[in-house]
């Protein structure tokens, strides 16, 4: 079985770190393992995203570009979430009559490796 390393951020702000053991984008829950190895149901409703990290510490120093190209990642868009906060990237399966889609940010230095998106957190979605 896959273990994605994911950081899950919650519409209310909270967090969680661990692996999402069984997450697919058409479910409407997953599970996610913490390090103490108890596993924890996510209601993917109550999300703002999963950001699909390679590693949990990350370099909060980084300052992000977003101008890097991604070949095959889609259509270059910018979501702003409902609490304000911006991404930028590239997508492929952006819908809004879906519960969320992929997002490859434009910098690939970042610590995220996609992020995957609930539509219900989002402010605006434009493509650039």
């Amino acid at each position: 079985m896959i273990k994605n390393k994911v950081v899950v951020r919650y519409k209310d702000g909270t967090l969680e770190k661990g692996h999402a053991i069984d997450f697919f984008p058409n479910k409407v829950v997953f599970h996610l393992e913490h390090d103490d190895g108890t596993t924890e149901e996510i209601q993917t409703e109550k999300l703002k995203a999963i950001f699909f990290v390679k590693d949990f510490i990350g370099d909060k120093q980084h300052e992000k570009m977003y101008r890097d190209m991604i070949p095959g990642g889609g259509r270059k868009m910018q979501v702003t979430f409902l609490d304000g906060e911006t991404i930028i990237g590239y997508s492929q399966g952006y819908s809004p009559d879906r519960r969320g889609f992929f997002v490859i940010p434009a910098d690939k230095d970042d610590n995220n490796e996609r992020i995957y998106v609930v539509v219900s957190a989002t402010q605006t979605v434009t493509f650039l």
